[in-house]
């Protein structure tokens, strides 16, 4: 069975500074693996794909990227040079890599240029964005040109997170919650809920967003938020759609990234459906083996299997 994963990272020795911020939450020695991995592109990754049975990644530039650059005409250049490093990896594997653009979201208008130029020049499949840029969100109205850019272009934005702009007040004192185990999932959530709720899916019906780690929490909640919203007080906000649920189940797909479960990959499967979730491993910082196993041994039906493992993944995405 061909499989293909979406959320495989890499960075570069110019780019590897940005990460900064994200080594302090992971092991030191854990740290220093993952680095090692995620700047070793093709040599011991291809192994590692082979010995798993991953046929092909998608890759994507590690968090936090190039939105994590102050200056915006910095981040335009090397949105640009990473971008054409990464179709020159592509070039070089075609039946094993793709991959996601990086964006200089610091300057909208060159961001949707630079998506334009990714997917219509250098090949790639849409873009993975890492949480907000120096604060701003995806449901700003001056990245509405970004979501416009995509829509036309009809690929999918892929939602990774990040360290947030400050700390929430409930997890002051706490750091062993920042991150990935906690903090990160519920951010990403919210941060797709901002689109909902901000119109980005009302401007751009079909839109596609992507987010990893089985939905950031996000298939459990579909029935409560819709009681609540048909209860709250809805502050001069309504939705085209009469659910946000419905925006969930048409606008989002998630990726079993980082989640290696049976009981929330059921869960994802009742909520959204087989055709809106896709494979992810979340390499480095997972290991490879360890998510195809899961899917191959996973207690679901072979076919919604085969659609998890590439078939959606080659409908969304073109492969």
């Amino acid at each position: 069975m061909r499989t293909i994963g979406l959320e495989e990272h890499f960075v570069t020795p110019e780019l590897e500074g940005y990460g900064a911020s994200a080594a302090a939450i992971i092991q030191p020695e854990k740290w220093r693996e993952a680095s090692r991995r995620l700047l070793d592109i093709t040599g011991e990754r291809l192994a590692e794909m082979d010995a798993a049975g991953l046929d092909m990644q998608v890759l994507s530039l590690n968090s936090p990227g190039i939105q994590a650059e102050k200056d915006a005409g910095i981040a335009v250049a090397r949105a640009k040079a990473v971008n054409n490093l990464l179709a020159g990896v592509v070039t070089d594997h075609p039946e094993r890599f793709a991959g996601f653009a990086a964006l200089p979201l610091q300057d909208p208008k060159a961001a949707a240029d630079e998506l334009e130029r990714a997917v219509s020049e250098l090949g790639m499949y849409g873009a993975l964005v890492n949480a907000h840029t120096q604060g701003r969100y995806l449901d700003h109205p001056e990245l509405r040109v970004v979501w416009e850019r995509a829509a036309g272009l009809d690929v999918p934005l892929y939602l990774h997170p990040a360290n947030g702009v400050d700390v929430p007040d409930v997890i002051q004192g706490h750091p062993e919650l920042i991150g990935p185990m906690w903090s990160w999932g519920s951010e990403t959530a919210t941060h797709f809920l901002r689109c909902v709720f901000g119109g980005v899916f009302d401007d751009f019906p079909d839109a596609k967003m992507l987010l990893g780690h089985m939905g950031e929490g996000l298939p459990y909640t579909l029935w409560r938020l819709d009681s609540r919203w048909e209860y709250h007080n809805h502050h001069g906000v309504e939705l085209a759609r009469k659910n946000p649920s419905e925006y969930v189940r048409h606008n989002l797909y998630i990726t079993t990234s980082g989640v290696c479960s049976a009981a929330p990959l059921l869960c994802a499967l009742l909520a959204l459906g087989a055709d809106h979730i896709l494979f992810g491993t979340d390499y480095p910082f997972e290991e490879m083996g360890a998510a195809t196993e899961f899917l191959r041994t996973a207690p679901i039906s072979e076919a919604d299997r085969a659609k998890i493992a590439h078939g959606n993944a080659e409908r969304l995405l073109g492969l």
